[in-house]
């Protein structure tokens, strides 16, 4: 996928650059802790991850958040 594709799916960048679409919100099966689930689309593989809802929406040490919104 090229990254003019990707952006036309996407809904969040990464902050190192990548493209990223938020597929919903779950909840961890033991603590009901909520959880982001989102697909990387661009650059590399594509493939889905989840991280908490918390981490995904926070921002890194330098103050930047981790996913911004498109």
């Amino acid at each position: 996928m090229t990254e003019a594709e990707a952006l036309k799916l996407a809904s969040h960048r990464h902050y190192k650059g990548g493209l990223y679409r938020v597929v919903g919100i779950a909840r961890h099966s033991e603590t009901l802790e909520p959880m982001t689930l989102y697909e990387h689309l661009w650059p590399n593989q594509p493939g889905l991850w989840v991280r908490p809802q918390e981490m995904f929406e926070g921002r890194i040490e330098d103050g930047r958040l981790r996913f911004t919104p498109l």
